[in-house]
């Protein structure tokens, strides 16, 4: 990083020295607030999906629409968001992604319609980008000493989210109506949009200048080229023209994009920035954070609610099957002022290796204890534990390498790391898990084998992060 960059960094944080303590904590809970209702938003429907076609009168196949939706805006918002925040405020654009947040969950609410439902979701998806504006924006309003801590415990609602959803959404899909869990985050973010103009302030730098419409486009395309036969693949086949088609169109459009931003003035994305070492190590350490944890989301409910006769499960409800994720979202609650202290003392690069290799030995625990319910809240504990660390740790790794200028884009284009990585997870877990099954009454589960060759990959992917964090450059130290 250079002087001038530096120097820029410091003059900007001069002013958050004067913020109030009481002023940073209700900075930090209106923005942790709307950081959890995006996470709670995108967990909400996985386990009340199964039984949707029925109540909407409508195929499997339209259903699986509501999740894909929210993948593709959410992939295209998260790194324009990032980028017009950088240019026009990070608060700004972070009541943007709040409003998207409860206006498609208010459609959700009031409609059983399936195409206003996708349509609302579709409008949900771009509130992903509030998770990594919020960071950014905290980043800079903060004092230095209260950053490490705040981008933990935000980084955190990740996992927290996920957690608190399953076992929600399964006591609502058994005992009332669906649309209550869209009323919910319509509510709460209906809330978290009015306090942050009141409560939170906005960032001193705004570079301004004109969109990149033609990056915009360029990136925008690609990016649905490449997660929408990820997400349809399955049930496209992965050999079909369709999927082939769109991987080999996703691969030429995302070339292109490099190409011309690298020619253009006020680019998107300054490839030149997020092409150097610090931030492609941790960008690929973050796709392999988000693989392994989006397994441990789909592994371990239906892992545990499975019928014991298929060899392995405990023919829980959907209910226990969420709240067996409960204490890992905790754990990475509770760990958030931990791992801030752990890069004060390590540094950011050796807390990001620890966090991924009690990734990989949570998920070597998944591999050998599958006997009883226990272990397997034990493993999927560790391995929210790992996560949390490795979280934690991302932004500070990403906002020490970049120019103040380009700090929302680039915290943007990590989270798409992790979704890319949720996307990969949920399309070869899908892959391992149909590959060898089990027959039971007529219907096929995936067996023991698949689980434990899934849970393998996991923790291979957790190793994997640990090399790549370690081989990241120390720095500047963390203060």
């Amino acid at each position: 990083m250079t002087e001038a960059m530096l120097g820029r960094r410091t003059d900007q944080q001069q002013p958050r020295e004067h913020a109030s303590p009481g002023r940073a904590w209700l900075e930090l809970g209106v923005v942790g607030l709307g950081a959890l209702m995006v996470s709670l938003s995108q967990s909400l429907l996985v386990p009340v999906l199964p039984i949707l076609p029925q109540r909407l009168n409508t195929s499997s196949g339209n259903v699986e629409w509501l999740l894909t939706s929210t993948l593709l805006v959410g992939a295209v918002a998260v790194p324009v968001f990032g980028r017009l925040g950088d240019m026009f405020g990070k608060r700004l654009m972070l009541m943007v992604a709040l409003t998207a947040l409860a206006a498609g969950s208010l459609l959700d609410a009031v409609t059983s319609n399936v195409p206003l439902l996708i349509a609302g979701r579709a409008v949900q998806g771009a509130s992903l980008a509030a998770i990594p504006l919020g960071i950014s924006l905290l980043s800079s309003v903060l004092p230095p000493q209260r950053v490490r801590g705040a981008i933990a415990l935000v980084s955190a609602m990740l996992g927290v989210g996920g957690a608190l959803g399953l076992p929600l959404a399964g006591l609502v899909g058994e005992h009332a109506d669906f649309h209550v869990l869209f009323w919910i985050t319509a509510v709460a973010g209906a809330a978290s949009l009015a306090a942050t103009p009141l409560a939170v302030r906005e960032a001193p730098s705004r570079s301004g200048g004109r969109v990149d419409i033609p990056g915009a486009v360029l990136l925008s395309t690609g990016l649905v080229a490449l997660l929408l036969p990820l997400a349809q693949g399955e049930s496209w086949g992965w050999g079909s023209l369709r999927t082939v088609g769109l991987l080999v169109l996703a691969l030429v459009l995302l070339v292109v994009f490099v190409v011309v931003e690298r020619r253009v003035v006020a680019a998107l994305v300054d490839i030149s920035a997020m092409s150097r070492r610090p931030i492609m190590l941790t960008n690929l350490a973050s796709l392999l954070f988000g693989f392994a944890l989006f397994a441990s989301l789909i592994g371990t409910s239906s892992f545990v609610e499975a019928p014991r006769a298929a060899g392995y499960g405990f023919g829980s409800s959907i209910v226990v099957g969420g709240l067996c994720l409960l204490p890992s979202g905790l754990l990475m609650l509770a760990l958030a002022p931990v791992a801030a202290r752990l890069i004060g003392l390590w540094g950011a690069h050796r807390t990001l290796a620890l966090g991924a290799l009690i990734v990989a030995a949570g998920w070597l625990m998944r591999v050998v204890a599958t006997g009883s319910v226990w272990e397997v809240v034990i493993g999927s504990t560790i391995i929210g534990g790992g996560t949390g660390i490795g979280y934690a740790a991302m932004p500070t790794l990403i906002n020490r390498n970049t120019p103040v200028s380009e700090i929302a884009a680039a915290n943007g284009l990590n989270s798409l790391s992790r979704s890319l990585g949720s996307s990969l997870a949920s399309a070869v877990g899908g892959s391992i898990l149909a590959a060898s099954t089990v027959t039971l009454g007529g219907f096929a589960l995936p067996s023991l084998a698949a689980y434990r060759v899934l849970f393998a990959v996991c923790g291979a992917a957790g190793v994997a992060a640990a090399v790549a964090a370690l081989f990241i450059p120390p720095g500047e130290p963390d203060r």
